[in-house]
């Protein structure tokens, strides 16, 4: 069944052409063994501008479209990525600390959508997310961030470690937020440059990544619940940023 929710663009000279004209891929899906001269061109183009590509069964294209797709699919970003390598220093630059979320292989959509628009209300500079692994930024995301999508930063990594590194070495805290501490996040400074990281749902936070953080924080529930939704979560901790920043002032 054709998927009427992702923009996405298929066959070689309509992708190879997107490309050239400097179109936003989300990611680009090529048929596992299809690696012809044209094949390694694109991949080549892909990569020089971070696009992920995935290399999938045919099957898996056949099941997003079933004409002449040549075995690659584009699926083309309704936003555009800024480095976070260079949105810090300007954040510096106009007198603002930086605050950031971080979401680790978020791959719900709605949620996506859900935190984007709890953010941009509370004055987050940018999320941060893996190239890799994360929630398509597609028309469902975009509705549900009631706009919010169309002027918050979004930056995206091939290597989150290194990105984390990069936000440490430039003055901010880490601070994840699960259930898995028993340090509540009211008790805890936040009023200074911070970056929040969020895990999925099914796993949570990467190990890697929780090494990495300065500051493990939970949302205290006195209720029988033992978790809340991600963006529910986010909304929680973002403005409670808020909080101490205001009380800071």
């Amino acid at each position: 069944m054709e998927n009427k929710i992702v923009s996405y663009i298929f066959g070689l000279h309509p992708i190879e052409e997107a490309l050239v004209s400097g179109k936003e891929f989300e990611k680009i899906l090529i048929q596992q063994g299809n690696r012809s001269e044209k094949i390694n061109e694109i991949i080549r183009q892909a990569r020089a501008n971070e696009y992920p590509v995935q290399f999938v069964p045919l099957e898996k294209l056949n099941r997003i479209t079933r004409k002449n797709h040549q075995g690659i699919i584009g699926f083309i970003s309704p936003i555009s990525y800024q480095a976070v390598e260079q949105l810090i220093p300007m954040i510096y630059e106009a007198g603002r600390m930086p605050f950031l979320l971080i979401l680790d292989r978020l791959t719900d959509v709605r949620n996506f959508g859900a935190i984007a628009r709890s953010a941009y209300a509370a004055g987050v500079d940018a999320i941060l997310i893996p190239s890799r692994g994360s929630a398509l930024i597609n028309a469902d995301a975009m509705k549900t961030a009631a706009g919010a999508l169309n002027h918050l930063s979004v930056c995206r990594s091939d290597n989150l470690k290194k990105s984390i590194d990069y936000l440490k070495d430039s003055g901010l805290r880490i601070a994840a937020v699960s259930e898995k501490t028993d340090q509540a996040i009211w008790d805890t400074d936040l009023s200074g440059p911070i970056a929040l990281i969020l895990g999925s749902e099914e796993d949570g936070i990467s190990p890697a990544y929780l090494q990495k953080t300065d500051i493990h924080l939970k949302i205290p529930m006195p209720g029988p619940m033992e978790s809340l939704n991600v963006s529910v979560a986010a909304g929680i901790a973002c403005f409670e940023v808020v909080r101490q920043r205001l009380k800071a002032q």
